[in-house]
């Protein structure tokens, strides 16, 4: 018995409980590690979106100063209307404490004899919207700095030309009262305009003043009495405005065919609105876009009465937005959401490695490793800032692996390792890059691409004992 227990290997507890460490302990703390990695980020974060706003209030600040989002609202005519109709009193036959004895019917409904025809006048206001609607725009952007912000605004004439035909309906149903006639013109931003308005009706050109009257289907613009006559009811309108804006511009198709022509050196525009261009061409000196709307295409009619003009018109507005897009503050936030998956795959990758090349990692060098990681994307928002988002990546990605690169390659003293996974990590920023580029196919390439590294991470794993080296033996 002495012999067999001499004769049978002697375990080295030592050696096992270093093994059990990195094999159980070490991937426990990475975990709770890349969790608490979540607080530097979540502050990061936080930063993009506080920059974003500062971003945000310079732009507002630029608008407030020189002239925000320009509707523009062709000119309508508001003619008062007095309309008549006939009742009679009619004695009720039922009678309760809360009615009353009397009530009105319509006077062709009543008996003659029941009682006394009467007549009601009752004063409408109608705005009568152009038959046909010509708008043609040449607008120019530049650039207005605000600190380190730039802020896109636009400037140029915008000529609108149709005609009106005054319906016979409202001289068959009621009195028009043509003498206290006007002409109301709807621009959302008066602050915009820099020449005088005046405009052609006809043989007569009008000076419109600030202020609207009797029309409350715009917000603000401008407006001014007109001589109309009972005679005449084709009339052609033509008035030039000479506009200051910024973000975007819209028109809205108030004529019975609209039809408007854009013209602008931008070359980033985003049409927006109800309508889309019927055809458009943009290049990179700038764009111009045609749009055609029928009345058939919104839902109001071509005379708008004043108890129905609370109707929002506007609802059918479309046009352009000629704000250049700030997407790197967009494009940080995406990549920062990648964060945690590039954190994670460096420290599965420096694991592998020191189980494989047996070598160790201590656990504060994974923290510093992580934090470097972190830092990429402050560095990136701040670099974006003044150089672009694209070569603020590019810097910071290089920064980023250098340093780490540098930093492995003294703690694991191989540097071809280090030099690899710095490789590796290259390549996990250019796939990032590469995601948040995408819109359509961003969810497609990052699951396949998720796939893969899945993949090789199982594959590797299979070529590492996990068993101690005592129970292989």
């Amino acid at each position: 018995m002495g012999m067999e227990n001499q004769n049978q290997p002697v375990q080295n507890p030592v050696k096992k409980s270093i093994w059990s460490n990195q094999l159980f302990i070490k991937p426990l703390f990475i975990g709770v590690l890349v969790l608490l990695l979540l607080i530097p980020m979540t502050m990061i974060e936080s930063i993009i979106l506080e920059r974003q706003r500062t971003s945000e209030s310079a732009t507002r600040e630029v608008q407030q100063k020189y002239s925000g989002e320009q509707t523009i609202y062709s000119p309508v005519i508001t003619i008062p209307v007095i309309e008549e109709s006939t009742y009679a009193y009619v004695p009720s036959a039922v009678k309760t404490e809360a009615e009353v004895a009397v009530m009105e019917v319509p006077a062709e409904e009543t008996p003659v004899a029941a009682a006394s025809v009467k007549k009601r006048r009752t004063k409408r206001v109608a705005h009568i919207l152009p038959e046909t609607l010509k708008i043609n725009g040449n607008i120019t952007t530049k650039e207005l700095k605000r600190g380190m912000y730039e802020v896109v605004v636009y400037s140029g004439p915008i000529e609108i030309e149709g005609t009106f035909k005054l319906p016979k309906k409202i001289f068959e149903t009621g009195n028009p009262n043509l003498d206290k006639a006007r002409i109301n013109m709807g621009i959302s931003d008066l602050r915009g305009i820099k020449e005088q308005l005046n405009l052609q009706l006809g043989d007569s050109v009008y000076k419109l003043g600030s202020g609207l009257h009797d029309c409350n289907m715009f917000g603000s613009g401008a407006s001014s009495p007109i001589v109309l006559d009972a005679d005449t009811l084709d009339l052609h309108f033509k008035v030039s405005v000479c506009l200051n804006g910024s973000s975007n511009l819209s028109f809205v198709p108030l004529g019975e065919t609209t039809e408007v022509s854009l013209k602008s050196n931008c070359s980033t525009p985003s049409f927006m609105g109800t309508f889309l261009p019927e055809t458009r061409t943009v290049t990179d000196t700038g764009f111009v876009a045609n749009w055609k709307v029928l009345n058939l295409n919104r839902n109001y009619a071509q005379i708008i009465y004043g108890d129905e003009a609370m109707y929002p018109v506007s609802s059918s507005a479309f046009g352009v937005d000629v704000l250049t897009p700030v997407q790197h503050y967009q494009k940080s936030m995406r990549s920062a959401k990648y964060a945690m998956l590039i954190i994670l795959l460096t420290f599965v990758i420096s694991f592998f490695v020191e189980i494989i090349q047996k070598k160790n990692i201590h656990p504060f060098q994974y923290l510093l490793v992580g934090l470097a990681l972190c830092l990429f994307y402050s560095l990136l928002i701040s670099l974006s800032e003044h150089i672009g988002f694209f070569p603020a990546y590019l810097i910071a990605s290089i920064m980023t692996v250098s340093m780490l690169t540098c930093y492995l390659g003294g703690v694991l003293k191989v540097w071809k390792t280090a030099r690899l996974i710095g490789g590796l990590l290259l390549v996990l920023y250019a796939y990032v890059f590469v995601l948040i580029q995408m819109e359509t196919y961003a969810l497609l390439a990052g699951s396949l691409g998720l796939f893969v590294i899945l993949s090789i991470i199982m594959y590797v794993s299979q070529r590492i004992n996990w068993s101690s080296p005592e129970q292989e033996k």
